[in-house]
């Protein structure tokens, strides 16, 4: 990763002996600190995309995030010398702990200079909030939940992090492990570009029309139809999986609306028998490669000067991301996923112009989706990993 001078120099020890010190985000001060500290770390790394201001704060905002209907969520910042450091935010969702019996708090939004201090600091912070609310193992990284961005990148940063994904310099996992932090499960991410060849498809198609399936994209005209329909196949796909917290209603018709703003309609694919869902796809224009030269913001002196190159840039995205790939149980092996890959990659490569996309992220452990992955020419690129401790 290259490093510049300005990025050494805030990573580096030389101020040290002033006094540390972590609060608890409380004021419109915090809060612009907390979202601004990534500029810093991440000032030399050219692979990092700065996100949209506008976007973190409405992602923190009680009253904007449906994740705070049922869940509750804290930020901390780290300060030296009155120097903003580092950030964590610390999050419990009763929900995932139903799901699936356990006792577990959350942490995410990670960042640090390379300093074991400021990193323990942060993370016994997130630690005693959590302890606080009565659990005793903490998780993470993860940002509310595994349904929103989560892990650590462990390998994989040479290229850009695509749509709703993370990215963070290499001294991170090597912080998070001293303090004991250790893995739970790693999340991988897949590349397909334009040029793969694709000699499965015609054993795909005799699979696929053998089930009686079809393939169609999303009805905005049955908008509510088919949100209902993808709902109920992403509860089914997913349940009882490692991580796995379903999405409430609420959260449902959030990322609904996120991905509605920016979808090509034909690009949301759902799969049927006999009238009936059976899976669906979702694969979005990588927004990252719009935003990136825009370095957070949407407007300059009051004018919507990076909206308006927003807009003219997201048409001449050339690089998709597969947000979601599943099928219920009993449809897996029967030709149905890899049409969905097809039809998706059909239309984005000779329709849209894309050149390459991702597909993930997938659980390391999910051999049939991994290999039906491998099987379509995807190529695993990326890892994440999300660590656990025992706070008791």
């Amino acid at each position: 990763m290259l490093e510049l001078p300005l990025l050494r120099t805030f990573r580096g020890r030389a101020d040290t002996s002033e006094a540390l010190s972590v609060r608890e985000v409380r004021t419109r001060r915090d809060r612009a600190d907390f979202i601004d500290l990534p500029w810093r770390v991440y000032a030399g790394d050219p692979c990092w995309v700065p996100p949209l201001r506008r976007e973190v704060a409405a992602f923190l905002d009680p009253k904007r995030h449906p994740f705070y209907r049922h869940g509750v969520a804290t930020q901390f910042i780290a300060l030296r010398g009155g120097r903003v450091v580092g950030r964590i935010l610390a999050s419990d969702d009763p929900n995932y702990n139903a799901e699936h019996g356990t006792n577990t708090g959350c942490f995410g939004m990670f960042e640090s200079i390379d300093d074991r201090d400021v990193a323990h600091a942060l993370l016994e912070a997130a630690a005693d909030w959590v302890r606080a609310r009565g659990r005793t193992t903490i998780l993470g990284p993860i940002d509310y939940s595994v349904n929103y961005p989560c892990g650590l990148l462990v390998d994989g940063f040479e290229t850009p992090p695509r749509v709703m994904m993370n990215h963070n310099p290499r001294y991170y996992a090597p912080l998070l492990e001293s303090w004991g932090l250790a893995k739970a499960k790693d999340l991988y991410s897949w590349w397909l570009t334009d040029r793969i060849e694709l000699p499965w498809q015609e054993r795909a198609l005799r699979l696929f029309h053998k089930t009686g399936a079809k393939v169609r994209p999303f009805r905005l005209d049955d908008f509510e139809g088919d949100l209902r329909r993808c709902q109920q196949v992403y509860n089914d796909m997913r349940g009882g999986g490692w991580g796995f917290v379903r999405l409430t209603e609420a959260e449902f018709r959030y990322f609904a609306k996120q991905i509605s703003e920016i979808a090509v309609p034909q690009q949301v694919l759902l799969a049927e028998v006999d009238g009936r869902a059976v899976g669906f796809s979702v694969t979005l224009p990588d927004l990252n490669e719009a935003i990136a030269p825009l370095n957070g913001r949407l407007t300059w002196f009051g004018l919507p000067v990076g909206l308006l190159r927003l807009l003219w840039r997201i048409r001449r995205v050339k690089t998709a991301r597969m947000l979601v790939l599943g099928l219920v149980e009993g449809y897996r092996r029967r030709g149905i996923a890899e049409m969905l890959i097809l039809e998706t990659f059909d239309y984005g490569k000779n329709v849209i112009g894309y050149k390459s996309a991702e597909l993930g992220w997938t659980l390391e452990d999910n051999t049939p989706i991994n290999l039906t992955i491998e099987s379509v020419g995807g190529r695993r690129y990326k890892t994440y990993r999300i660590f656990e401790k025992s706070i008791a």
